[in-house]
């Protein structure tokens, strides 16, 4: 997988270079591809935001966002070229830091509807009705900023994953830390991961969590782990529509022989060979486990529904 070449800098809306670039992006999205008329585009809150640009290797500017001094972020914009690249998320992330940084205890943002879901990958909760903005469904949603979810001031906090055992502690640990979402690759679903009550017990809490809660999981044989009666399987035939298992297609990506193991705090746990126990794990690392989190967004794009496991008609 090839990460795109791009970085992320602070933009002062004062400075001319940095309002052009903005505005350059900003009207190119909103106004030219989204229709929003130029005139509901700017406010007054743009010269006091904290702004961040993303550009290219080449230095060309190719995504914004803004956090505001009312605790909101908005404005966030990707060029159509890299979008699905990571920019985006690269985006949201630093915007996020910056309000944890300055101490705040909630950030919220107004996303449009065709984008709930990106945020709520990176823990946002949505709230209230969907309502209009600029001919533009959208709808309220926030993120609370509690001590525990400040991984972006805190060293990454390494965690054992050199044997079995050590693997069995670090990911029942990391099912622990989660709170709404999870990812999961595994090309094969051996009966020592996640089968054991604790880890089937905090499966469970986090799909009933409510607030958007959601399991993903990749599986590259779901047939076989259904007739090893693998009780993640079951829990997912409980639990329909919170835990969403689905079986890649593509030949590339049927070759893949890592695992991992991705979690809405920053955590993760990889297998660089998902039949060895070597790997490395991390409790709160974002930026480790970013690249993971577009290869399994990439590849739950190009997958299928797992027709194998029928919902339990219980």
């Amino acid at each position: 997988m090839k990460l795109q070449d791009f970085h992320l800098e602070r933009a002062d809306w004062t400075r001319e270079r940095d309002r052009e670039a903005l505005r350059e992006i900003r009207l190119e999205v909103f106004v030219q591809e989204q229709n929003v008329p130029e005139a509901l585009e700017w406010d007054e809150l743009d010269e006091p935001s904290s702004h961040v640009l993303a550009r290219d290797a080449a230095g060309q500017p190719i995504g914004c966002g803004r956090l505001t001094p009312l605790h909101k972020i908005g404005r966030m914009a990707v060029r159509q070229p890299w979008r699905g690249t990571g920019v985006g998320v690269a985006l949201l992330r630093e915007l996020i830091s910056r309000a944890r940084a300055l101490g705040w205890a909630e950030v919220s943002l107004d996303a449009q509807v065709s984008a709930i879901g990106f945020y709520e990958r990176e823990g946002f909760v949505a709230h209230g009705e969907v309502f209009d903005d600029a001919g533009i469904p959208h709808r309220h949603m926030t993120l609370a900023l509690t001590t525990a979810d400040r991984p972006a001031q805190a060293a990454a906090e390494s965690l054992p994953a050199g044997s079995r055992s050590e693997q069995a502690d670090t990911r029942l640990a990391l099912l622990r830390q989660a709170r709404y979402r999870l990812m999961i690759y595994q090309p094969i679903l051996p009966t020592d991961i996640y089968n054991s009550s604790a880890e089937l017990d905090e499966l469970r809490r986090i799909a009933t969590s409510g607030r958007g809660s959601e399991i993903r999981v990749l599986l590259h044989d779901p047939a076989a782990a259904l007739r090893d009666s693998h009780r993640l399987v079951a829990l997912a035939q409980r639990l329909p529509s919170v835990m969403l298992v689905r079986t890649p297609m593509e030949e590339l990506d049927l070759a893949y022989s890592s695992a991992y193991l991705l979690t809405d705090s920053g955590g993760y746990l990889f297998q660089p060979d998902a039949g060895r126990p070597q790997g490395r794990a991390s409790a709160n690392d974002r930026s480790g486990q970013a690249p993971l989190q577009q290869h399994f967004n990439e590849v739950w794009e190009r997958a299928v529904r797992a027709t194998a496991l029928q919902p339990l008609d219980i």
